[in-house]
C-alpha cells in the first residue's frame, strides 16, 4: 500500500505518521509543493496524508499550486481513497467539501485539550479513547464542519478541531503528530507568532510540552490504525 504526503513548508513534515507507515509496512511518498514538485497520477497511490503548513488556504496569489491541489484533493475523495488532512489540510478538506474557512475568533498555539462532541463518543475511530493530555495547536483559521460530515472534536477557542466524511476522509485540525524534532523545528521557525495570550503559549511553555508528545503519538496511532486499515 502507498501512503502519499502533500507538503506545504519544511517545518510541518509527517513526524509520528512516518513511523506508523514504516511499522505497518507502507510506501511512503511525497510531493513537495512548496518546492513547486508536480502532483501524482490518482492511481500512483492508495492513501492521501495532507500535512500543515503556515498558508491560507485562499492565499492564491503567493501559492497559486493551492487550486491545482484541491482538485487533486477533491478527485482523491471522489475516487474513495482514504484522505487525512492535519491542520492546514484539516482546513483544505472543510473547503474541497464546500464548507467555509475563515479566521477563527482566537489564534490557537500551544498545548491545550481537546474534547469529543457528542459525535465524537458514538464514532468508531475514537472508540474507547480517552484525551488526559493536550495537544499541540498550531492555527489562526478554522472552518465550519462540513455538510454530511461528523463533528468529532473541539476545544475551548475553536469549536471545529475534527470531523470525518463518510468512510474515507479524516480532519485534524491539531497536531497529533509532533515529535520532539519538530515541535523544535516548528517553534525556531514561527517564533514571531508566539506573543502570549490566553491561547497563545511562549516558547519555554510549548518547548515544556515535549512530556505530551508520546501519549498524543499512541492515540494517533490508534487513530491511524482505524482509519486506514480499518481495525
Amino acid at each position: 500500500m502507498i501512503l502519499h504526503f502533500l507538503i506545504h513548508d519544511a517545518a510541518e513534515m509527517p513526524g509520528a505518521i512516518l513511523e506508523w507507515a514504516d511499522n505497518n509496512h507502507f510506501v511512503t511518498t511525497f510531493t513537495h509543493l512548496y518546492r513547486n514538485e508536480k502532483l501524482p497520477g490518482q492511481d500512483s497511490f492508495d492513501n492521501l496524508v495532507i500535512m500543515g503548513g503556515p498558508m491560507n488556504i485562499y492565499e492564491y496569489e503567493r501559492f497559486p499550486w493551492l487550486k491545482m491541489e484541491k482538485e487533486f484533493i477533491g478527485e482523491a475523495i471522489k475516487a474513495g481513497q482514504k484522505v487525512l488532512g492535519i491542520c492546514l489540510g484539516s482546513q483544505l478538506l472543510a473547503d474541497v467539501l464546500g464548507s467555509k474557512v475563515f479566521r477563527n475568533k482566537y489564534t490557537e498555539i500551544g498545548w491545550f485539550p481537546i474534547f469529543l462532541t457528542k459525535e465524537g463518543v458514538q464514532s468508531e475511530l475514537f472508540r474507547g479513547l480517552t484525551f488526559s493530555v493536550p495537544v499541540l495547536h498550531w492555527h489562526g483559521d478554522t472552518y465550519l464542519i462540513p455538510e454530511r460530515a461528523v463533528h468529532l472534536l473541539r476545544s475551548e477557542a475553536c469549536p471545529g478541531q475534527a470531523f470525518s466524511y463518510g468512510n474515507n476522509v479524516l480532519a485534524l485540525q491539531f497536531h497529533f503528530e509532533t515529535t520532539v524534532e519538530s515541535l523544535i523545528k516548528m517553534t525556531e521557525l514561527d517564533r514571531s507568532s508566539l506573543v502570549k495570550s490566553n491561547w497563545v503559549m511562549t516558547e519555554d511553555e510549548i518547548l515544556k510540552g515535549e512530556k505530551y508528545i508520546s501519549a498524543n503519538n499512541q492515540i494517533l496511532f490508534t487513530l491511524l490504525n482505524r482509519f486506514f486499515r480499518q481495525d
